[in-house]
């Protein structure tokens, strides 16, 4: 994050605050899952640390030391206090022969011979405690993979802390009715923007631990991680759309009569998604004869998000038809299929509105902003998105006009 976009620190929270907040972040159990199966420790967790304090906010043990969220060390019987003033890790791979930590009281006292720390800061350099894990024998851990997978594991942590300091700020500074538009749609374009960097970072270190040999259960959480990065980058999106859209009068669009960059456009959002649910079946049915005056690229936004909604509304086993199809003089027709029950009276009438979200008390995720900027990105090429829905399949329609000139 800049410093221009720095904020005043986050009031001091509680111990039980600070648990709450961690177990909001979904992804921390199978950081702490992956941590020990591509070290081989056998207990990891994220601890909150202060300069009295060592308590656990989440805990993987599989050595039954019966340590979990909520539990507290004292802080001098850890190396959290040198991490904490020093910023730096603490490494230890075999401590009986370790020639600093040999003769440290702490692992005799846990009974640990590897041991491996890394900070947790927020953004703007706030300290919130650590990343660790250790085991009873020996291990190898000293490698610019491992390193490297702590730290990016644990900027996620801090982001996530800081995400969450933001919202509930900026959620107590929306409270005042006057300024809930203007306050909401500049956070998320401060939010939109600052997510670019350390998503990019996690991404980047899913790719890194996906090349290195593991085993099946291990991979499956990597996937699930690249999955998680892939619907974050489109959230992304959307909230940097919502914020232009907003506060800049509309979705740009440049549009440009080139019917084969659009096909390659559809095709490559298809194949991304099909990358991502590789359980779903998406079937894709295009007749671009004759060429499309349209934003290729914003098209196929428009088409990712509608495939997003069928993936994760839509019964799970079943196919999503997409179909694409232009004729003369530019028209143009989209479509996207889920089998699945009809969407309920309410949730029809909102459906396009920004943050919608459902009215049948399902569970849901997201911003609730894909569809509203998939319409937005319709309006702006002259067109619209019908959605019929009944017992049999739910489909989006998108439909543009002839345009005038190609």
């Amino acid at each position: 994050m800049s410093k221009g976009n720095q904020t005043s620190p986050p009031p001091a929270r509680s111990a039980a605050e600070d648990i709450r907040a961690v177990g909001r972040i979904d992804v921390v159990p199978s950081i702490l899952d992956v941590v020990c199966r591509v070290t081989g420790l056998r207990f990891a967790a994220v601890a909150r640390v202060t300069e009295a304090d060592w308590t656990a906010c989440a805990v993987r043990d599989g050595l039954g030391l019966g340590l979990g969220p909520g539990g507290e060390l004292r802080i001098e019987t850890t190396f959290c206090q040198k991490i904490r003033a020093s910023g730096d890790p603490v490494i230890i791979e075999h401590a009986a022969e370790d020639p600093v930590f040999c003769d440290h009281p702490s692992p005799k006292m846990y009974g640990f011979e590897s041991y491996i720390s890394v900070p947790i800061q927020r953004p703007d350099g706030t300290f919130f405690g650590t990343l660790c894990a250790l085991d009873t024998s020996p291990a190898r851990l000293r490698t610019p993979q491992t390193e490297a997978m702590f730290k990016l594991f644990a900027q996620l942590i801090g982001f996530h802390l800081d995400a969450q300091d933001r919202l509930e700020r900026s959620e107590a500074a929306l409270l005042d009715e006057r300024r809930t538009a203007e306050l909401r749609e500049q956070f998320i374009a401060v939010l939109g923007h600052d997510l670019r960097n350390p998503l990019a970072a996690v991404a980047a270190g899913a790719r890194l631990l996906s090349r290195q040999p593991l085993d099946e259960r291990s991979s499956s959480l990597i996937a699930a991680i690249q999955k998680s990065c892939a619907r974050m980058a489109g959230l992304v999106g959307n909230l940097l759309d919502f914020a232009r859209g907003r506060l800049g009068g509309g979705v740009p669009v440049e549009r440009a009569a080139d019917g084969r960059r659009l096909a390659e456009c559809l095709d490559h959002v298809v194949e991304e998604l099909r990358a991502v649910w590789p359980e779903r079946t998406i079937r894709m049915e295009a007749a671009l004869d004759h060429p499309v005056l349209c934003d290729c690229e914003r098209v196929g936004q428009l088409l990712s998000n509608l495939l997003a909604n069928a993936l994760t509304h839509g019964a799970p086993d079943g196919p999503i038809d997409v179909r694409a199809r232009s004729g003369e003089g530019g028209s143009f027709e989209l479509s996207v299929a889920n089998p699945g029950g009809p969407i309920p009276s309410d949730t029809m009438e909102r459906l396009f509105k920004p943050f919608s979200r459902r009215a049948d008390g399902r569970p849901h995720s997201g911003l609730g902003l894909g569809l509203y900027i998939a319409s937005e990105i319709a309006r702006a090429h002259g067109g619209a998105i019908s959605v019929s829905s009944d017992e049999r399949e739910t489909r989006f329609t998108f439909r543009m006009p002839a345009a005038l000139t190609l």
